[in-house]
Parts: C-alpha cells; structure tokens; sequence
C-alpha cells in the first residue's frame, strides 16, 4: 500500500488512545488484569467440564465452546493491546492486521451462531421432553457445533478478503487499539461503498438471522410452559433457561454498548475505542460457569 505521495507501507500503526497517553500504565495494568483473569476463569471450565463426567451433557458441550471462543477472542486483542500501551510495539503487518481482523469478526459471529444452537437444545429440552435424547444427541451436537463455527468464520471472509484487495494510500495509522473493519477501511482509497454494503448485509445476516430464532424458540417455550398445570413446574422450566437467558443478554447488551458507543457524538474518540476494547474483552463464560455450577 502507499500514501498520497507514492510511498509505500508495508504496515500499519496502531495508535491507541493518544489522549491518555500518561495513563497508558494504568491501562497496561487493567487490561493485564482482564487478559488474566479470562484466560483462567476459561481454562478452568474447560478442564472442569473435560475431567467431569457429570458435565458431559450438551448444554455442557456447548458451554466448553463458548468458554473456547472466549479465550481465542481474548487472545486475539489484548496481547497486541498490551505491546501498544507499554509503547513497545505499535506496529502491525498488512496481513497480519487483516489476520487480527478475521478473528475479530469472525469469532462474535461464532458466539452468535453459538447462542442460537443453545436456543435450540433448551426449546428441545422444554417444548419436546420426551424426544430431547432423539432430538439432541452426541451425533446432533457435534454436526451443530461444526456448523455454527463453519458458518462464523465464512461469514466474514468475503469481505475481509476484498478489503485486503484494496489500495491503502490516504494513511498507515489506525486509530483504534485493534484492526477494526470500519477504521481500517477509512484508510482505503477508491469507491468503498460496494465493500461496505455486502459486508453490511452479511453482518445482517449474522446478527439478526441468529437473533430472530432466538426470539423465535424462547416464544415457543414461553406458550409450551404456561401451559403446565402448576406453579412450580413452571419456575422450574423457566429455571433451566434462566442460564441461557443471562448469556443472551450478556450478548446483545455489550454489542448495543459498542453500537451506542459507535453512534453518540457526545462520546469522546478514545472513549469509544475503550468502550469497544472492553465489550470485545468476552467475560461471559465465567458467568456462565457461575450459575451451571449452582444448578449441580
């Protein structure tokens, strides 16, 4: 790639938050604290749920993957966040920024096609008790699980794919802690708006397609619930959902937080980028293990 007077790059910089540059060790040390404590809240309910054999159950396999995609996304930000808040290395090769770009986008979408997959096996646990072993087998959960990460890291490829294609020539400076799409498309020269509009249709897709089943199965085990006779079989279905309803929340609030924090002018620039840096942070899995383990 090249700027305006044909010098050519052959990376990009990563500038970070220019405006707390003398806060810079303190955000080392929050985001050193966060990498940590993810990584090992995660790893731990890997171990725990690989070791026991009570655990070995669906929703359990489902849990191990979500915990997984929590320490790849983790691993795919904060490392190179660290290296630019100790002002050690702010650099980022071509390929390697569209590398950190896949990830970023990619695994979300695997989280989302994830909780979709969850819907489904608590629909089958409460709508059809009788057929959920039929339904939601060893057989069924792996074809699942193939599907939904196939399907979030296919997604984005197309786009992520054309972009790497563009000229780069206004800028080699990102102003973000991470190679976001949008921030590093604003460096590309040329008309942009076929790129941007087939990518804002796959992101509908990914976003809106797994949202709506969501909304579809729990309308499903809403009216199959209020149909039991009494009030404490009622609390108790709602119970086995109670696990999946706070990863759901969890899910789409931090992706309206980034949204909002995209969108309100009033929000400083470097507040928007720790606002996106910290809802990319995935912390869920931990809540997660919280409430299956009470429910032993």
């Amino acid at each position: 790639m090249s700027d305006s007077n044909g010098t050519l790059h052959y990376e990009f910089s990563i500038v970070g938050f220019p405006g707390l540059q003398e806060h810079y060790i303190a955000l080392f040390i929050f985001f050193l604290i966060l990498f940590l404590a993810i990584i090992m809240g995660n790893m731990l309910i890997l171990v725990l749920v690989a070791l026991d054999h009570r655990l070995h159950t669906p929703m359990y396999f489902f849990l191990w993957n979500l915990s997984l995609l929590d320490i790849l996304l983790t691993s795919t930000v904060i490392p190179k966040l660290l290296a630019v808040l100790l002002r050690h290395d702010n650099t980022i090769s071509f390929s390697g920024c569209f590398v950190q770009m896949f990830f970023f986008i990619s695994l979300p979408a695997v989280e989302g096609f994830l909780v979709a997959a969850m819907a489904y096996d608590r629909y089958a646990a409460l709508v059809k008790p009788l057929h959920y072993n039929t339904i939601i087998n060893t057989k069924v959960c792996i074809i699942m699980t193939v599907t939904v990460w196939g399907l979030g890291f296919l997604a984005p490829l197309p786009s992520i794919v054309l972009a790497s294609m563009f000229p780069y020539c206004k800028s080699n400076l990102i102003l973000h802690m991470v190679c976001d799409y949008s921030t590093v498309m604003a460096l590309a020269c040329g008309d942009i708006t076929a790129q941007v509009n087939l990518t804002l249709l796959i992101a509908m897709f990914a976003i809106y397609v797994p949202f709506l089943y969501v909304l579809w199965t729990y309308c499903r085990i809403i009216a199959s619930v209020m149909k039991l006779k009494t009030m404490e079989s009622r609390k108790k279905a709602f119970s086995m959902c109670s696990s999946h309803v706070m990863v759901v929340l969890l899910y789409y609030v931090s992706a309206a937080v980034v949204y909002i924090g995209l969108r309100v002018e009033n929000i400083h620039p470097e507040g928007r980028i720790f606002i996106g840096t910290v809802a990319a942070s995935p912390s869920d899995g931990a809540q997660w293990a919280v409430r299956y383990f009470q429910n032993l």
